[in-house]
């Protein structure tokens, strides 16, 4: 956990001058960059903090919006609390999405917000997934569509027959398995014809063309008002596609309200952009990508990979499998995450977005390839809770994707979308908890969804916003999120992301991580989730750490149940271990290390990872969500004492200590300039009451400060040999800020 070095003596690193993964940030975008403020610096801010620091609602432009509706939602917004917007365009507009008519009423909304000193966040299509230009590119530029691989015939060929198949321009490969064993032929084709003599055996041929395929799109321009595939994305792997659809939707802002941008106007707002298609994400510079990168030709596993989720592959199809999805994720950051990052900081904006199956890694690795690569450029990384993540019969520590990226890549702040689809929807407590259970994880900006313009289009307006006590709860996460946007992040121990395992399909690799997460949340451990590049190459490594861009130091790395490694994390963990660092292999060593190539990787030998600790342990499978809340609370894990004992081993010297223990507790630090910043929140149905110490150093004192009224006291506290101790009683489902001065 934290030492008392790292609480209380300041960074000297500067977080943009010390990680070259890091983008500088311009001035005026001071609320973008990490700050070392003093305890009293921060004190006096976080009464009246900046509208940067929201919070916001996500609002939209429904039906007969008329400049009278809008200056009277934005009225209605200030007082409940929010100090920014972001601003979808919404069915029934008596304007086309990007017409002249409706850029300029935007630009007078913009102009209604500035004179309330609200800042704005333009949702950066007419619905979700993020990528299709409200339409345009179906009806514009369809050779600039989402596509995929699928296989569009299968024939059973029985042995000695011959095989005479017509094909087309868009096949790419035509392979024949042999169910008994596996074994397959890849069967020549040319001048639209396929021609093969079964061997011995039955055999199934199958021809794997690309396809134009999309993931379903909501847009509020398609008249069904329905999601579905009508409005295709673009194909998010070629970076021409999205040059042009920055040019069909930021470029067209930028002509109205250019002026404002860095101003009122704080960035773009992306929306799950991923590929929810039967088939491989695919793009026409694939094949020549991948060569490049691997160095083989992918083509003759492609249809192994297509059978289907069930289907059962050999060891190097898996392998191979994993350099695919490598790929995939490099086209999918460099083709569609990274030119929209550049674009807005070369206009003084932030972009900020949330994937898909955040909180289910192994869905993720196959719609979005990885969760930290696509994040890699983003300025404001994020996460949605939008169904029944978060709620009291669940554990949830998905939050901490978001945060981490931004604690890796430099930045200050990670944002959740809350409350969309809550099915039951949560009243104001429950709403509080929600955003507690992500404010301790990392998260530190809000976005409220769904406010729509009170048009009739949209039916009443009856919504959480609408409840007693929604507009203190605002009131409530602007403080905090001021508050724990301050200073820097303290987290020593990483956790690692098995990304090479997850495109292996490896749910127990994946079970393992989610557990460990649990694990250390449940024992206070304050940690940073990161992935196989920044461990691998990115994080500049120094005496035994690894640090990050946003200037704290990883002084333990956890690995959880990886299959297989590739060869530069492996070389930089033992040159890390050999420094001091700490790794800890969680369930067993990687079976195999990857070279160039995943389908190469060569077995691994038990001695190779001498310099590393294994604790050889099964830890409880963290049950999935349930769609619809139960009554019961979650059941604390239940992890053999000396499993944790080996864990705990290796982890830097706990800086907190409760009495008597409690597996509901969860601590979030920020660490300011003479202070340390503690958010502490009870998961729990039941009260905590105990004592909380500090390994205090030189501290003076302790004091609560309030994140409802703004107002800070100071606590009695003891001093022992241990550190300073306060008393520390928490209701349940209740958090406190104490600052250790």
């Amino acid at each position: 956990m934290m030492t008392m070095r790292s609480w209380f003596l300041s960074t000297l690193l500067c977080g943009a001058c010390a990680v070259p993964i890091l983008c500088q940030q311009p001035a005026e975008r001071a609320w973008q960059r990490l700050t070392n403020p003093t305890a009293n610096q921060v004190a006096k801010a976080w009464k009246n903090p900046p509208s940067e620091y929201g919070p916001e609602p996500y609002y939209g432009m429904n039906g007969a919006m008329t400049l009278e509706v809008a200056t009277r939602d934005l009225d209605h917004m200030k007082a409940l609390g929010f100090r920014a917007v972001t601003v979808q365009y919404g069915y029934g507009s008596p304007y086309a999405y990007l017409s002249a008519e409706h850029l300029q009423f935007f630009r007078q909304f913009v102009l209604e917000a500035r004179k309330r000193d609200m800042r704005v966040w333009i949702v950066d299509d007419a619905g979700y997934p993020s990528g299709f230009a409200g339409g345009k590119f179906s009806s514009e530029h369809p050779e600039l569509r989402m596509q995929a691989l699928a296989v569009t015939t299968k024939k059973q060929v029985v042995e000695g027959a011959d095989l005479d198949l017509d094909v087309t321009a868009a096949t790419v490969a035509v392979t024949a398995t042999r169910p008994s064993d596996g074994r397959t032929v890849q069967i020549p084709f040319a001048d639209g014809h396929a021609h093969w003599r079964a061997e011995t055996g039955e055999w199934t041929v199958a021809v794997v063309e690309h396809v134009f395929r999309t993931s379903p799109t909501r847009s509020d321009t398609n008249p069904k008002r329905t999601k579905d595939g009508t409005q295709s994305l673009e194909d998010y792997l070629d970076p021409a596609a999205t040059a042009q659809y920055l040019s069909f939707t930021h470029e067209a802002y930028k002509k109205v309200v250019g002026d404002e941008f860095g101003k009122t106007i704080l960035g773009f707002r992306g929306d799950e952009p991923d590929y929810s298609i039967a088939g491989l994400p695919w793009t026409p510079k694939f094949f020549a990508a991948f060569e490049q990168k691997k160095s083989y030709d992918i083509r003759p596993y492609l249809a192994a990979f297509l059978q289907g989720k069930d289907a059962h592959l050999t060891e190097p199809q898996l392998r191979a499998k994993a350099d695919y999805y490598d790929v995939f994720a490099d086209l999918f950051r460099d083709g569609f995450f990274k030119p929209q990052a550049e674009w807005c900081a070369a206009n003084h904006l932030e972009y900020q977005v949330h994937l898909n199956h955040e909180e289910m890694q192994l869905e993720l690795a196959h719609s979005e390839g990885d969760f930290f690569r696509d994040m890699r450029f983003v300025e404001l990384p994020g996460v949605d809770a939008i169904w029944h993540q978060i709620w009291t019969d669940t554990v949830s520590d998905f939050p901490r994707f978001a945060s981490s990226a931004a604690h890796v890549y430099g930045h200050p702040r990670a944002f959740t979308e809350s409350f969309a689809a809550y099915r039951p929807a949560p009243d104001v407590t429950m709403a509080r908890y929600i955003l507690n259970e992500q404010f301790v994880r990392g998260i530190n900006l809000i976005e409220v969804m769904y406010l729509p313009a009170t048009t009739s289009i949209m039916g009443d307006r009856k919504s959480l916003m609408n409840e007693n006590g929604f507009a203190e709860l605002m009131q409530y996460s602007s403080h905090l999120s001021y508050l724990m946007s301050q200073g820097r992040p303290t987290a020593e121990v990483a956790l690692l992301l098995p990304a090479e395992s997850l495109w292996m399909g490896n749910a127990k690799a994946d079970d393992t991580f989610v557990s460990t997460e649990r694990l250390l949340s449940e024992h206070q451990v304050d940690f940073d989730i990161v992935d196989e590049d920044a461990i691998g190459q990115l994080l500049p490594l120094e005496h035994g750490s690894f640090v990050s861009g946003s200037g704290n130091r990883y002084r333990t790395v956890l690995v959880p149940n990886a299959t297989l490694l590739p060869e530069s994390v492996v070389a930089r963990l033992k040159s890390f271990a050999a420094g001091g660092g700490k790794v800890v292999l969680i369930g067993a060593p990687p079976a195999r290390i990857g070279t160039k190539t995943s389908l190469n990787a060569r077995a691994a030998q038990s001695s190779e990872f001498s310099w590393a600790a294994v604790v050889d342990v099964d830890l409880p499978k963290v049950p999935t969500p349930p769609a619809q809340p139960p009554t019961a609370a979650p059941e604390p894990m239940v992890v053999p004492e000396a499993a944790w004992n080996a864990v705990a081993h290796d982890l830097p010297t706990s800086a907190l200590r409760l009495a008597p223990p409690s597996t509901a507790v969860r601590v979030m630090a920020r660490r300011l300039k003479d202070a340390t910043v503690l958010l502490v929140f009870n998961e729990a149905a039941q009260e905590f009451d105990g004592e909380l110490t500090v390994a205090a150093g030189k501290t003076s004192h302790v004091e609560a400060w309030d994140a409802q009224t703004a107002t800070i006291a100071p606590l009695n506290s003891a001093r022992s040999a241990a550190g300073r101790s306060v008393h520390l009683r928490l209701a349940p489902y209740a958090a406190q800020v104490l600052v250790v001065r």
